[in-house]
């Protein structure tokens, strides 16, 4: 029995738990594709508070503790100006609010791409400050090198391979790829490339279809697909993507609530309240006896 921690939803405090750990483990998602067939598809969704990840956990796979925080949470133009000392701690605080997934953090441009030698530093600091499991980086045959670095160092690693946001001002925006024969030909390398170096899954976002299903056959270790293919052997979207929390939505999210509407209508009923003096009432304040 291993003590975590669980968030007191009375108190929103998050407190030392006595727990059974029963998390499920790096090579049990490797596990799941055998002979090339993965029979129960991995699910994942990105988490970046205690909160977030306590809802999500029950229902994941993985969960992700994605550079799209720098998005989603600081409402940064892109995941470039995203820091390692951002990740280690949103990534903490998943681990404090999950139980049963396994937890991945991205590493953040710039932590990994000068040298393995960096890689490792980076990802031994992300794991030691966090506790997550493995860590996931971007990039195709150029990171070969430094995931085999990692990996016969006891540092899991993730792949990504496609669309690759941190390479978004190379890549000249956010377009799928694999539209020519020459880059669905380069993608399909580069996942064999990254699973041959010990990646124990791979993200394949923003590819073509037909190219995300090749990828899959192509390689050994699960497939998890964003914009991709229902053929990979998961799935994975940005959780407040699939919760419409934004006005946009990417071709590739389908989405399963409106909180957004909730959360501002919510916030109305409150204004409208407070303006006309109904809040607090008599059962939100302290009477004399």
């Amino acid at each position: 029995m291993s003590t975590t921690f669980q968030l007191d939803t009375s108190t929103s405090r998050a407190n030392p738990t006595p727990q059974p750990m029963r998390r499920l483990t790096v090579p049990k998602i490797l596990g799941r594709k055998v002979d090339g067939v993965t029979a129960e598809p991995i699910v994942m969704l990105t988490a970046y508070t205690a909160r977030q990840a306590q809802l999500l956990d029950a229902h994941c796979d993985i969960l992700l503790v994605g550079d799209s925080l720098g998005q989603v949470i600081y409402g940064l133009p892109s995941t470039v100006p995203v820091t390692l000392e951002m990740m280690a701690n949103h990534a903490a605080a998943v681990v404090r609010g999950s139980y049963r997934s396994v937890v991945v953090v991205d590493m953040p441009f710039g932590s990994y791409e000068a040298s393995p030698e960096k890689a490792f530093e980076s990802a031994a600091a992300l794991l030691k400050a966090s506790g997550a499991a493995a860590v996931k980086l971007e990039g195709g045959d150029a990171m070969a090198d430094t995931i085999q670095f990692l990996v016969n160092r006891g540092i899991p690693v993730m792949g990504h391979v496609g669309l690759t946001p941190q390479a978004v001002n190379v890549l000249g925006g956010y377009g799928a790829r694999g539209r020519s024969d020459a880059e669905a030909a380069k993608i399909v390398r580069d996942a064999r490339s990254l699973a041959g170096a010990g990646a124990f899954s791979i993200v394949v976002e923003g590819v073509m279809k037909p190219i995300a299903e090749q990828v899959t056959q192509a390689v050994a270790c699960p497939t998890i697909g964003i914009g991709a293919s229902a053929q990979c052997d998961g799935q994975v979207l940005v959780t407040e993507d699939m919760l419409g929390m934004f006005e946009r939505v990417p071709r590739f999210v389908k989405r399963y609530e409106e909180i957004a509407g909730l959360i501002s209508s919510a916030a109305q009923r409150y204004a409208d309240d407070v303006r006309n003096r109904r809040f607090p009432g008599a059962e939100q304040t302290y009477q004399a006896d």
